[in-house]
């Protein structure tokens, strides 16, 4: 049953005076949680040397984090619902401010492995909180396609901007500001969230909580993700990884099987179902995919094979960035109420996958100018466009009592699709690179020629991968256009998707649909 922003008079209730002021504070903190994803990878090898983390333990620096944050998102979601957003948006902001303090402040890699764990766990409550906020506040078309304008430009391009951030901080300062930084943001972003925002009346979801729900996704969600993380440096063949994956499928499909069968599910199966929001989930997940492993393939390109230093790489993500931000708030915000979501998620993805074939070409010489400059454009472009639809389909039509978890599922096709990209496309092009240096290397007589082989090798993994990327891109564009069938929003309110109305109740109707 949908509710609608109607009083009791039958007048549509007003918007919030202060959603726009309340959207810089949302802004703010998804920036501070897209910048932490890349940002410690930037200063990963200073902290490794600093705690004396081994080699083989230094992934968890990453995996501890990645973990944490997608097992839990589901929950933080249903959370969100179930304690009211802006409460669920404050108290991730803290205890994000707190584990960031603790891994700024760590003295060994128990501490440093618990902290990000815990940044993970706080992160999980706060994403979802922040997206289903804007859900519930921006109800006008024209409004809510600028808001998620500017949000889908901040979840897209921030990664980049961490890269540069921390580039600058590892370089200038050290790396334990990578975690202090987000002390300030967290902060600021939870005293205007908590002057300013004012989420609608009557949208908690008060019904019991789905505790083997929790348990199920929780266990299927880590295992997967775990099961990804341990196959990029164990191999696919692993016993482990293989038993992490045949157990994820096990708990997923029990997850499924409880949640078709409980009175008041964990994620309604009526979220996932729906066959827009279902479209946006897996094509936005599959877009992930393609774009993480870019990033990772890039920068190690530009420092390893360009001999770039950590600030240097990040400006060289500038551009992409750029096609961001214009194909999210330039392109997405001003076409979204004229044109069918499809129509800019399908082209954009197309777009973007132009931009990858271009970076297809790379080589030990290849000029910066001539093919990264305009691949990442392209990339950035087309990124931003399908971005902006998506973010806002994903809630389109929800019930408000599941705008939190509706949030979750985008959170989570993101953070699978992250963890699947980096496992997969690295396992590419791995094995391409120990193929082609196995074909060359004896042809290879001095030291150097070994080197120069060597290098040819991981370039070649690179386009190799990024070949695998642009099919996958070409997919999410084709499950856009053809599962994705909602017309433009409407001129006024987004509506809801349900048989009647909840009389009495002040609540604006969620919205549209990674």
């Amino acid at each position: 049953m949908s509710q609608t922003a109607v009083k009791a008079s039958g007048v549509p209730d007003a918007p919030d005076a202060g959603r726009w002021k309340a959207l810089v504070f949302i802004a703010l903190a998804q920036l501070m949680v897209v910048l932490d994803a890349t940002i410690v990878n930037i200063a990963l090898p200073s902290a490794q040397q600093d705690l004396g983390i081994s080699d083989g333990n230094r992934q968890w620096v990453v995996t501890a984090y990645a973990l944490a944050f997608g097992g839990l998102l589901l929950f933080g979601g249903r959370i969100a619902d179930l304690w009211g957003r802006k409460r669920t948006f404050v108290v991730g902001l803290a205890g994000f401010a707190v584990a960031s303090a603790l891994g700024g402040a760590a003295t060994n890699e128990a501490m440093m492995f618990g902290s990000r764990a815990l940044q993970g766990v706080f992160g999980a409550l706060l994403a979802p909180a922040a997206l289903s906020l804007l859900a519930v506040m921006f109800t006008d078309a024209k409004e809510r396609a600028k808001a998620f304008g500017i949000y889908g430009a901040i979840a897209g391009g921030g990664g980049a901007v961490g890269l540069i951030l921390g580039g600058f901080l590892t370089e200038y300062l050290n790396w334990r500001w990578t975690f202090f930084v987000n002390i300030p943001f967290a902060v600021v972003a939870a005293a205007g969230a908590y002057l300013v925002i004012r989420e609608p009346k009557g949208g908690r979801n008060r019904s019991p909580l789905d505790v083997p729900g929790v348990v199920l996704s929780t266990l299927g969600l880590v295992a997967l993700v775990y099961g990804f993380t341990r196959a990029e440096s164990d191999g696919w063949s692993d016993a482990v990884t293989v038993g992490m994956f045949v157990a994820s499928a096990v708990l997923l499909l029990a997850f499924v099987i409880v949640e078709s069968r409980v009175k008041a599910p964990l994620l309604p199966l009526r979220v996932i179902t729906e066959r827009n929001r279902g479209g946006v989930y897996l094509s936005l997940g599959l877009a992930i995919i393609a774009m993480f492993g870019l990033f990772l393939f890039l920068t190690y390109y530009l420092q390893i094979v360009k001999g770039y230093t950590p600030v240097k790489t990040g400006f060289a993500f500038l551009p992409m960035i750029a096609g961001m931000i214009t194909g999210s708030t330039q392109i997405g915000t001003r076409l979204m109420t004229r044109v069918a979501p499809r129509l800019l998620m399908g082209p954009g993805f197309l777009v973007a996958a132009v931009g990858m074939l271009l970076l297809t070409q790379l080589e030990l010489d290849t000029s910066y100018a001539a093919v990264l400059l305009p691949g990442m454009l392209l990339l950035g472009l087309g990124m931003g466009t399908a971005f902006m639809p998506a973010m806002s389909m994903a809630t389109q039509g929800v019930e408000p009592r599941d705008a939190g978890v509706a949030s979750a599922m985008v959170n989570t096709s993101q953070q699978v699709g992250g963890a699947i990209g980096t496992a997969l496309l690295n396992t590419i092009a791995a094995s391409a690179t120990t193929s082609y240096v196995a074909d060359h290397i004896g042809g290879a007589a001095t030291r150097s020629q070994q080197q120069l082989v060597q290098l040819e090798g991981q370039v070649q993994g690179y386009t190799s991968a990024i070949w695998f990327a642009v099919g996958i891109l070409v997919v999410a564009a084709v499950i856009a256009l053809t599962l994705i069938n909602a017309g433009r929003p409407g001129g006024t309110a987004v509506t809801g998707s349900g048989a009647g109305d909840a009389a009495g109740e002040e609540l604006p109707v969620p919205v549209v649909a990674h």
